[in-house]
Parts: structure tokens; sequence; C-alpha cells
């Protein structure tokens, strides 16, 4: 595979989100409750009715007044959360609950602390409108958009959606999922597939209704049949091996026979072979079989697809030793663990670290075999060398699955 037929990441994004967008066009919609909201792609976008709060709100325990009016003050009444108040006059105010309702006339909430009663008669300290109190629309407005369509929705967006009246929402069906392993060492249980069940894992927790179909020899006709049989029977096909340029790497020959290539190996390592191809109405993503070169593929190019393009969460992490490329032009995408003291980062896989594969040169072709790699926190990436005590920007695997 030469590097130029290879693309960048931020290329292969981008037609994975043109991809993407033609598909999710034509889908399907159905209408769900709410409460079944997680990892589903909206099909409208949501624009809020009602102002949140709907009402002026107390969010302390005190007394409601009018900011403009001098003490000291008559005590008229007593709100709770559950009351309707009654309008106060200038030179009134009312002993309320948090989270009641402000009686019109009052604009602020002299908290009880701060507060001396004598009978009904109140004296306080001097405040300022709006304070202690959670203003109406200050929340939500009247109007305001959301959620766009497309966004996928989290099970936290159920308390947003339920508040502003949306017990239903319309989304898109989801995507059906196909996974083919390829090679015969996997086809006749001498290696076990080490993939599709990540795989499988990965496309659930994206929304996808992921269905694992077995494996197939390295045998080019029956490696281009069967992914044309799942290409009609899937919205999206993922092989796992053939990617390469072995002598029986047959998966990208298949796909290129059957459909149109959007791009064939991208410029990061590990995982570099992955390729993106249609096949009639079907996407098939073709991902390098080495475990730890397949996962971060699948985290970098396929949880695009399923979630839409998103800004990896990063922490800022000293690295705790110099690491040098092996070759220029690509992203290496380093896994790492953090030491101890939560500030420092090792590459997993340095001599340093429990999986001792490289010292300085980083090596992502014997680490992209290597499962213990699966116990690192999270990865960096480096286009160039970076000397000990650089500051990296680290993406924890706990915040992007």
């Amino acid at each position: 595979m030469s590097n130029q037929k290879m693309v960048t990441r931020s290329q292969a994004s981008l037609k994975i989100a043109a991809v993407r967008d033609q598909l999710l066009s034509d889908r399907s919609t159905e209408s769900i409750a709410v409460d079944a909201i997680g990892g589903r792609v909206l099909a409208e976008s949501i624009i809020s009715e009602v102002n949140l709060p709907s009402q002026n709100h107390a969010t302390m325990d005190g007394y409601a007044i009018n900011s403009n009016d001098k003490y000291p003050l008559e005590l008229v009444d007593v709100v709770f959360p559950e009351d309707s108040p009654r309008s106060i006059s200038p030179g009134q105010a009312v002993r309320i609950s948090t989270g009641a309702v402000l009686p019109e006339g009052a604009d602020a909430v002299l908290k009880q602390e701060d507060a001396s009663v004598d009978g009904k008669e109140l004296v306080g300290d001097g405040i300022s409108s709006g304070t202690y109190v959670y203003a109406k629309g200050s929340n939500v407005s009247v109007g305001e958009k959301l959620f766009e369509n497309g966004t996928i929705l989290a099970p936290k967006d159920a308390i947003l959606l339920l508040d502003i009246g949306y017990k239903n929402v319309k989304v898109r069906s989801p995507f059906s999922v196909g996974i083919l392993a390829t090679g015969t060492e996997i086809y006749e249980g001498k290696h076990e597939d080490l993939d599709s069940a990540m795989l499988c894992g990965l496309v659930a927790s994206w929304g996808g209704n992921p269905t694992y179909e077995g494996s197939v020899p390295d045998k080019y006709e029956i490696v281009e049949k069967r992914i044309e049989e799942l290409s009609k029977k899937y919205d999206v096909v993922i092989t796992t091996g053939g990617t390469s340029v072995g002598k029986k790497d047959y998966v990208v020959k298949a796909i290129s026979n059957l459909g149109e290539i959007h791009f064939q190996g991208v410029l990061v390592r590990p995982g570099k072979p992955i390729t993106m191809a249609s096949i009639g109405s079907s996407v098939v993503f073709a991902v390098p079989g080495k475990p730890i070169g397949a996962y971060t593929v699948s985290i970098l190019f396929l949880r695009p697809f399923f979630v839409g393009l998103e800004r990896f969460p990063t922490i800022d992490a000293e690295l705790s030793c110099s690491l040098k490329v092996s070759r220029e032009g690509f992203e290496y995408i380093v896994p790492v663990v953090f030491e101890k003291d939560g500030e420092r980062v090792i590459p997993l896989g340095h001599v340093d670290s429990p999986l001792q594969i490289f010292d300085e040169i980083f090596n992502s072709s014997v680490l992209s075999s290597s499962t213990r790699a699966v116990q690192a926190d999270g990865f960096f990436i480096m286009v160039n060398d970076v000397e000990k005590g650089s500051i990296v920007k680290v993406v924890p695997y706990t915040a992007i699955k």
C-alpha cells in the first residue's frame, strides 16, 4: 500500500461524515419514549415551546421582597412550593420556601439568615434584584433550539426533554450491522477471533444493531460472495483482516470489485490499512485484523460514523519518557497508562511500562498485535518526536468507549 493511495485522518473523517449524512437522510423514522433514547439519532429538531422555569422561583429559604423597597417591610403571607401566591404591594414581603414561586411584585429573596423579624415587621440586608431567584426563562426560553436534527441522544437528555414537555421523540431507525471475520486460521479454529466481540460491543454502545456473521477462509471467491451477501442484508458491513498486501489479503480487492472505494488506507499507525467503501446502499468498513489496530481505527473512524464527528475530550499530562516516531508522515496513536501521581503518563509498550516492547522508537507494528495494550488508560496522538517532560493531550478511553 503506497502513501499516494492513503488519506489523512481529517480527509477520512470528512468522507465518513459525508457518507453518514447521506445515509441518515434516507433513514426511516419512528417515535420512541424518552426512556429509550440512549444512542438514538434524532430525526427532528427540538424547539422549546415553553419558558423554563415558567415563573420566578426562590432558590433559598427566606423572604420574597422587592429590592427597591426600604425596610421595614410588612410580612403578609407564607408561600410554599405547591402554592400559587398572591401579588404583593410596595412595602410588603412574604415568607418563602426554596422552590416556591415568587409573588408578582417581588424580585429577590432575602436569605433567612440575613433577616430579622419582629411580629410582622421584617428588616434585613440590602440586596439586588435577582438575588436567590431562579428567573423565568433563564434555563430555557420559548423558541430556543435545544437539539439539532441528527443529534445522538444520551440518557441524560431525557431530563431536559421531559422538562419541556416531550414524552416521545422522533428518531431514525438504527443501522443494522453485519460483522464478518476473515482468515483461514480463524475459520479453521486455529486462531481465536479477537476482533468481532469487541466490534459487536462497540457498535451496540454506539446505537447500532450488530450481528456476528461468523468467518470465511482466505479464498477470494468465498470472501467476495460473502461480502456481497452481507451488503444486501445490512446497512453497514464490517470485515476484519485481509486488508494489507499479503497474497491472501482479498478483502479490499473484493469490495473494490463489488462497489466504490471511498478511501484505502489512512496515515495513522496502528491501523493504517483501514478501508471504507460503498456497495449498493450498504457501507463497508474493512478493518485490519491485528486487535489493537482494529480497536484504534474503530475508535477513530467507525465511532464518528455511528455517533457523528466529535472532538475527543483530553487531559493534559506530562510524558515520563522521550519517544521517537519510526517514520515521518503518519499520526501515531500512542496508548498510555497514568503513573501513580495521576499527572504523568508512560506509553504502554515502553520498556519502563508494564508491557515492554520498545525503547526510544514507538513500535506500532508489534504493539498492534499485543492484547495487553487494551489495559491502557488512554492515548495521545504523536506526529513528531516527543521529549521527556513534554505535555501531551491524553484522550481517556473511559470518555469514548
